[in-house]
């Protein structure tokens, strides 16, 4: 990794140096393939305020670069802010590359192929069955349940098999279908 330090209308010493330095080289602990960093601190005056920007542009194998631009009436503070969101989009980036595997055209193909079995399996097994729910109910009973729960509507058949809905009404009354 190549690290490039740079200093617009400010000196860099060397302790600045030191702390960017160490800064950066804690990037390298999501082993991304980082070409290089590049690192501008400049100060500017804005309003008679005298205050620190600190730009990361990293450059990063196979991916587009990253730029990261802060800053803060500290120059150390600066860094450090600037470190700390470089941290928060590799770590985006190295996420999504270790949790987005690639599959390749032979495992897709064989995937397909006990697919297809499963489903000719399936389909030989199925067997319709009446379920309990649709015996026939009295609306008497349908109604006291009704009561006792939270629900809005209830839908059974009644004792001559036709399809019913008994529901709430917002007056507090309710209504069959």
């Amino acid at each position: 990794m190549n690290i490039s330090l740079t200093g617009r209308h400010l000196e860099l010493t060397d302790a600045i140096k030191a702390h960017m330095t160490t800064s950066i080289e804690t990037l390298s602990k999501y082993k991304m393939d980082i070409i290089s960093v590049s690192v501008v601190a400049s100060a500017q005056t804005k309003k008679g305020k005298e205050h620190s920007v600190v730009e990361f542009v990293i450059n990063l194998a196979h991916k587009n670069s990253i730029v990261i631009k802060q800053n803060d009436g500290d120059l150390y503070a600066a860094i450090d802010m600037a470190t700390s969101r470089a941290h928060k989009a590799i770590r985006r980036i190295h996420d999504k590359d270790s949790q987005h595997q690639k599959v390749g055209i032979n495992e897709v193909k064989a995937e397909n192929v006990n697919i297809k079995e499963v489903n000719e399996a399936l389909e030989d097994e199925i067997v319709p069955v009446r379920l309990d729910l649709y015996k026939p109910r009295e609306v008497e009973d349908v109604l006291n349940d009704l009561k006792d729960s939270d629900k809005i509507f209830e839908i059974f058949l009644d004792n001559e098999n036709k399809t019913r809905v008994l529901f709430k009404r917002s007056n507090s009354t309710f209504g069959l279908y």
